[in-house]
């Protein structure tokens, strides 16, 4: 092995070393493991201890880094989960680009800098961090949330316009933007040719080649690999960073039913690099900040502006104000994508040393900030939900709804998802007189259209229990896993009506034990619910093949009706 071999072996284990301290540290201190990172990267780069001061083998490590990074992305990016949340999706998308662009591009001026640095600074201000936000929502356990649904379409919109514009850097020059229309033209073909790679791709060439190799799970890695590898090369030559290309890979193979085991062969990987990344943007901060009131400024703009431009379109759009501030908090940092952007910049001579060094600060501060932020969604929502009444009246009136007056011992449902429908259908056999409450506005257009009595709005507030009639129900059913949303339901039917009988979903034992305790008669744990299912079908049945035959029968008849109910409801959409 040549001697610059060994130093990039060398640097590498410098990294992980130094990244293995200081998160130790972190957790101990219950800090974000990310904030480790960054800092252990401050700590041995050029700025302190100097054990890595060759700023090549840092921006390789940093493309390399970020290339997987956003492969592993866009490998658990379901497009599926996004269909109910397609329109707000898009809008708030667009929308928060556009605004936040203006006002970023505006402030920027205002502090001094170019037009052509304050395009650099406006956008960067713009995209929020697909990677930060997908890490943790899945810690969370809410990808699947409402939020975290809109949150990754708004993502995906985001990476896309991100596409476009990357393509236009190169062509970028001087200190005026007055050609670059006919840049986002061009770039726009550029993106929308790598794009259409990736579908006719995942169309005609990719299904063949996966359902060979998904015979071998060694060959189905190598296989996801090599696709990563082909898609930054396109990237590379199309001129696009080798990440943009990877992304796409990612995107592409999440499509096909092997995607998971291919997310649980690569999830180590996606952690090495994602350890690999942080480290080496904590390489590339100097230690003095030349630019602190910039730096200051545009960091509260993206964690406070930038949140209520995103609060005010999602509830314009219909949503609550706990589902818009849940939305705008997730988004309250920039992107990995904001880095590349600079770092294009750079290489190209567009901006300078300063302001690349300014978008990595933003990009630390807004990272490590909104990381407590998303932790801690739940409680900084309770304490500022007093404040948030102004969202509310913006949603008001684009959601009708069918209250009946004067309903008593009637059945309450709280969330109106798969299970929520399964359970309408059974109370409209047993002819019960029930009421809905949900804050998925998509949801209650079905609802009102089917004549179903609904109510728009969040379990929390007591306004909503109180045009439910709480006090007279018979019966509290809530399908909505939240712990907070559930023990709050718990609470209230107690006080206002003892006689109420409740049942509440889980997640966990855990919750499930201190719900009980709390007062609910029976708690729903779908996961343990279904074991239990299985269970009774082998005691019951043997496995008897007949019986089985006939069971089958009826689900597959039960699932096709669900998914042509769907499809006609997207339809009308």
């Amino acid at each position: 092995m040549d001697l610059s071999g060994i130093i990039l072996l060398q640097d590498i284990g410098i990294v992980i070393i130094a990244a293995t301290i200081l998160a130790y540290i972190a957790r101990l201190l219950r800090q974000p493991l990310i904030l480790a990172y960054v800092l252990a990267g401050i700590l041995i780069g050029p700025s302190v201890l100097g054990l890595i001061i060759n700023r090549d083998i840092i921006t390789t490590l940093a493309e390399l880094g970020i290339a997987f990074l956003l492969f592993f992305v866009g490998l658990e990016l379901d497009f599926r989960k996004l269909r109910d949340v397609g329109r707000v999706s898009i809008g708030c998308g667009l929308g928060q680009i556009i605004i936040t662009f203006i006002f970023g591009f505006l402030l920027a001026g205002m502090l001094g800098f170019t037009q052509l640095e304050s395009f650099y600074i406006a956008f960067a201000l713009t995209i929020s961090s697909t990677m930060i936000v997908i890490k943790l929502l899945s810690d969370k356990n809410e990808l699947d949330t409402l939020h975290g649904r809109i949150s990754l379409g708004i993502l995906l919109v985001q990476d896309i316009v991100t596409i476009i514009v990357l393509a236009t850097l190169a062509g970028i020059g001087g200190i005026t933007l007055q050609f670059l229309p006919v840049l986002l033209v061009e770039g726009l073909i550029k993106g929308l040719g790598l794009i259409s790679i990736a579908v006719i791709s995942s169309r005609f060439l990719l299904p063949r080649i996966l359902r060979f190799s998904a015979k071998s799970i060694e060959l189905l890695f190598l296989t996801t690999l090599s696709l990563c590898s082909v898609f930054a090369a396109i990237s590379f030559i199309l001129g696009f960073s080798i990440a943009i290309g990877s992304f796409l890979a990612g995107i592409t193979l999440a499509s096909f039913p092997y995607n998971i085991e291919i997310v649980s062969r690569v999830r180590s990987l996606r952690d090495f690099f994602a350890t690999i990344f942080f480290v080496s943007l904590g390489m590339q901060l100097p230690l003095t900040l030349p630019l602190l009131k910039p730096t200051i400024v545009l960091s509260v703009f993206v964690l406070i502006g930038d949140a209520l431009i995103m609060m005010v379109i999602a509830s314009l759009f219909g949503y609550v104000k706990r589902t818009a501030f849940l939305t705008a908090l997730s988004m309250s940092q920039i992107s990995e994508f904001s880095l590349i952007i600079a770092m294009q910049g750079l290489s190209y001579g567009h901006i300078p040393d300063d302001v690349f060094s300014l978008i990595t600060f933003i990009a630390v501060v807004t990272i490590t900030a909104s990381s407590y932020f998303i932790m801690h969604s739940e409680g900084i929502y309770r304490r500022a939900s007093p404040f948030l009444g102004i969202f509310e009246r913006l949603s008001k009136g684009k959601n009708k709804e069918i209250t009946p007056k004067g309903m008593e011992n009637h059945v309450i449902l709280c969330g109106c998802d798969r299970m929520g429908k399964v359970i309408i259908k059974t109370l409209q056999k047993l002819k019960k007189k029930f009421i809905v409450i949900e804050y998925n506005p998509e949801i209650i257009r079905q609802l009102i259209e089917q004549g179903i009595p609904c109510i728009y709005g969040d379990v929390e507030d007591a306004e909503i229990l109180e045009k439910a009639n709480l006090k007279g129900a018979e019966i509290l059913i809530s399908t909505v896993p939240d712990r907070e949303d559930n023990l709050l339901l718990i609470e209230e039917g107690c006080n206002l009506n003892p006689k109420m009988r409740i049942f509440i979903t889980a997640d966990y034992p855990e919750d499930a034990l201190e719900f009980y305790d709390t007062g609910a008669d029976y708690v729903i744990l779908p996961k343990i619910l279904g074991g239990e299912r299985v269970s009774e079908f082998l005691d019951v049945y043997k496995c008897d093949k007949e019986c089985i035959r006939d069971m089958k029968k009826k689900q597959i008849l039960h699932l096709e009706k669900m998914r042509v109910e769907n499809m006609l409801s997207r339809y009308a959409q």
